[in-house]
């Protein structure tokens, strides 16, 4: 069998594909499949491009006619909805509107007058969606599908990969990651969870079997402001960051549900969210704000 890796920018980050194939000559079709998935699902639900189906929903809002969709935005839409149930509200699509209010690169706190004003657009409860159809009753609430469509995408990248005759390959967008098969004469892909402050430091080793792996952590994007780090998880209801757990790392079936999973517990007060983990019945990693680290795969 023969590696083979294939690097690429997508959904705003560094991308890799590693594949074991009989010959290099097999993986160029399949590797190409699974960039042009990738890519497609960056232009149909990123919200920095104008003519997205994401932007397209989020400028109609609040004008009267609701956005025609397609099956698999439908499916989504529902998974969102599960989630959002499932957490009691804190994974909540609506919620990318506060970042009106953040700029990271700033090195400043908005003012709370400033949250006020854009904490009325977010409640998921308010979306009107069917199997053919999407609506933002008021003007200015916004959808953002960034807290799934990366996960999403790199199990879609996995299943392109697999439709094209791959029996082992990985998939990583940007640390989330899924996998088809395992390397031969292994039990899985052997992957390093990065240490949230000492970024060359692996804080555990794992190997990682067929499904998904993904992480959730708020060192990526912050701002320190008189020694106080504000990270960039928001939570849906105050609008400031959260400061719960600065780390999660969990293993899934599919990589959007871990995904899922690690942004619920990343959002919950830290014991909570310790003993929501603990509960979970999938393979986990949490670091605390002490830099402690908790979890089955530590």
């Amino acid at each position: 069998m023969e590696r083979i890796e294939h690097t690429f920018k997508g959904m705003g980050g560094p991308c890799r594909l590693r594949l074991e194939v009989d010959t290099s000559a097999a993986a160029d079709t399949a590797i190409a499949a699974a960039v042009a998935e990738v890519q497609r699902l960056e232009l149909k639900y990123s919200r920095y491009l104008p003519d997205s189906l994401t932007s397209r929903i989020n400028r109609a809002a609040g004008l009267g006619a609701p956005v025609p969709i397609d099956q698999e935005t439908a499916a989504l839409l529902n998974y969102a909805n599960t989630v959002w149930r499932e957490s009691a509200g804190l994974f909540d699509l609506t919620s990318g509107v506060l970042r009106r209010a953040w700029d990271f690169k700033s090195g400043r706190c908005p003012a709370q007058q400033e949250l006020e004003k854009l904490l009325p657009l977010v409640g998921w409860e308010r979306v009107q969606w069917d199997q053919d159809n999407v609506y933002l009753p008021e003007r200015g609430m916004e959808l953002d599908f960034g807290g799934c469509v990366k996960e999403y995408a790199a199990d879609s990248a996995a299943a392109k990969l697999r439709q094209q005759g791959v029996s082992a390959a990985l998939v990583d967008l940007a640390g989330d990651m899924a996998a088809i098969g395992v390397p031969e004469g292994t039990s899985g892909w052997p992957i390093g969870i990065r240490h949230p402050v000492s970024k060359e430091q692996a804080v555990a080793r794992v190997l990682l079997p067929e499904g998904g792996l993904a992480s959730s952590g708020d060192y990526e994007r912050c701002i320190v402001i008189d020694g106080e780090r504000y990270g960039h998880i928001l939570h849906p209801r105050t609008g400031w960051p959260v400061r719960g757990l600065v780390a999660v790392s969990i293993l899934a079936g599919q990589c959007l549900v871990a995904g899922s999973s690690a942004t619920i517990a990343m959002l919950k007060p830290p014991g909570d969210a310790l003993d929501w983990l603990e509960n979970l019945g999938l393979p986990w990693l949490a670091i605390d704000a002490d830099l402690v680290v908790h979890g089955t795969m530590a």
